[in-house]
């Protein structure tokens, strides 16, 4: 089975692996992240990339909140002379923006792990693709990250600028592919409207399935071969979110009690 999901924004890893569980998720299912688990809420999505790492069947694409992670790489250059001097204020720019985009969570996380283990994390979503193509349920898809900017029938995807298919914000009204369904993430589908909010979003042409994880709501698990969703109950939701603020406070209590 091909399950995707997306902008998880700092969504534990906790509750991220209970969401799976639901599904029966195994070794011969795939899983796609259509971009930005970093960011806004919680670890910035550090836990997951973690478990990323390690993971065989599932795959995140590059989002425009991992894009601008990366713009920001120099700030785990080693600190020296060379690397102050070289810190223009393109760079300055770049890491102000980034931060006012909610990514001060994830740099203080990145910050708590190996500088090898930062490289690796680095070095995976360098390689993230911009989109994918499966089949599922005897139907094709386009999987991607924000759908497509300047988008024409007569273009190939190759064709796409990076910024095209991580930044775009479609309309509701927009067309894509009619043979080939397009699913994406990136605009919360309550800009849609407020029947839409907390929902995935389905058109003739495209699905949305940014449901807002980013503003407290839970993220939905969409399965192609079928188009179940997946959803973590509000109870089980706020229960886990308890345990993991509690071990939190557990840990820091613990590490300051050592000190």
């Amino acid at each position: 089975m091909t399950y995707v999901i997306s902008d998880l924004h700092g969504y534990p890893i906790e509750k991220l692996k209970m969401l799976l569980e639901k599904t029966n998720f195994g070794e011969d299912d795939f899983l796609y992240i259509l971009g930005d688990v970093v960011d806004r809420n919680g670890d910035g999505g550090v836990g997951i990339l973690l478990w990323l790492l390690e993971q065989v069947n599932v795959q995140l694409l590059l989002g425009n909140h991992e894009a601008m992670l990366l713009s920001c790489d120099f700030v785990f250059d080693e600190i020296t002379e060379d690397s102050v001097a070289a810190m223009s204020s393109e760079k300055i720019e770049l890491l102000n923006n980034y931060m006012l985009n909610g990514g001060d969570v994830t740099l203080k996380a990145l910050r708590t792990i190996p500088r090898e283990t930062q490289q690796d994390i680095l070095d995976y979503l360098r390689d993230c693709p911009l989109y994918e193509a499966v089949t599922a349920g005897g139907r094709d898809y386009i999987l991607v990250h924000s759908g497509f900017d300047n988008f024409s029938k007569d273009r190939k995807l190759s064709d796409y600028s990076a910024d095209e298919l991580i930044w775009a914000w479609p309309m509701l009204n927009d067309r894509y592919f009619d043979d080939i369904h397009t699913v994406f993430g990136h605009t919360p589908t309550m800009s849609y409207g407020d029947e839409y909010k907390g929902k995935i979003l389905k058109t003739e042409t495209w699905t949305d399935i940014d449901c807002g994880a980013a503003y407290g709501n839970e993220p939905i698990l969409l399965r192609l071969d079928d188009y179940k969703e997946f959803k973590l109950d509000k109870l089980t939701a706020d229960i886990t979110s308890k345990v993991i603020e509690n071990k939190d406070l557990l840990d820091y209590l613990k590490e300051h009690d050592e000190q």
